[in-house]
């Protein structure tokens, strides 16, 4: 039941800068952002997309207009369930400074009990539940219209793509800081009835053939795991 990338913006200014951007408006690609995303739209260039879902935030936008730049007729529909987590007061701030802060173990080591502080503030388990529900929902959508082969992207953040690998992982939200999700990485998750299945996780490099449709497997093994490892992805 479809084929999600999830897609980490490129670097962006407040990367590089090493501040925590959160939902401040007006961030962008630096130019080594702008380069990762020129470097993936030609890696993804001949994996048939069914459509883009987007984070509103700027960086976000960026990102997808470099990436689906091979695919100029793809429609990206804007989802502020895949934003940002808000980080509330934290926002604006350094991260060497908030590395200070009571606040900050309880994020590393327990973050399904962390809650942002100021009137903004978002909790990382409210985070990660708005934006599976929001993958899940556009699973449903997008396989009903385009079959269940379908191959789809998604353009969010660092811990909302985290949290998502989390959940097709089958892990608590208290181990999705043992995720890595560098800029303009590709984690791609195969929906299935049954389970997800990752297929890669934190891909800054790779063979994009997973990516692409594998229509010789038997839809009535769809949701099982092959015994043994399987063949792989190597259609040839």
């Amino acid at each position: 039941m479809t084929l999600v990338l999830l897609i980490r913006h490129g670097r962006s200014t407040a990367n590089s800068s090493g501040v925590l951007a959160g939902w401040t408006p007006g961030v962008r690609l630096d130019e080594r952002g702008e380069q990762q995303a020129g470097e993936l739209a030609k890696r993804l260039a001949e994996v048939p997309l069914a459509a883009a879902v987007c984070s509103p935030l700027e960086r976000c936008r960026q990102t997808a207009d470099l990436v689906l730049g091979p695919h100029p007729d793809l429609p990206v529909h804007l989802d502020e369930r895949i934003g940002e987590c808000r980080y509330g007061d934290w926002t604006g701030r350094t991260l060497t400074d908030l590395a200070h802060e009571p606040l900050w173990r309880t994020v590393q080591a327990h973050p399904s009990a962390a809650r942002f502080p100021g009137p903004d503030g978002e909790s990382m388990a409210d985070m990660s539940a708005r934006a599976v529900a929001a993958v899940r929902e556009w699973n449903t959508l997008i396989a009903a219209e385009h079959g269940p082969e379908a191959v789809w992207a998604l353009f969010s953040h660092g811990d909302v793509i985290k949290a998502l690998a989390a959940d097709a992982l089958g892990l608590h939200l208290d181990h999705f800081q043992r995720i890595t999700c560098d800029p303009c990485s590709v984690t791609a998750v195969r929906y299935t009835e049954l389970r997800p299945f990752v297929l890669r996780l934190n891909d800054v490099g790779g063979d994009p053939a997973p990516y692409k449709p594998a229509p010789q497997r038997s839809p009535s093994a769809d949701g099982d795991a092959a015994v043994g490892g399987g063949a792989g992805a190597d259609n040839t």
